[in-house]
């Protein structure tokens, strides 16, 4: 899909070296990627500690070898 967007070119340039990518695309593309990610770690962190877990519950009896 082709997208117009008015980027600092700066700052595009210093993401793409400190990644180590060759193109904008590939640039542009995985700092998405990375973006997308921390917000779910940060969605993740904000469960943390609110689930309650079951302490005799066997993790191992539900797998299966087959």
């Amino acid at each position: 899909m082709a997208t117009n967007l008015a980027i600092d070119r700066e700052l595009l340039c210093a993401a793409q070296q400190a990644a180590g990518l060759r193109t904008k695309k590939e640039t542009v593309n995985e700092a998405l990627r990375e973006f997308i990610e921390r917000r779910k770690q940060i969605e993740a962190l904000k469960i943390f500690g609110r689930i309650d877990f079951a302490p005799k519950y066997n993790h191992k009896k539900g797998r299966s070898r087959g």
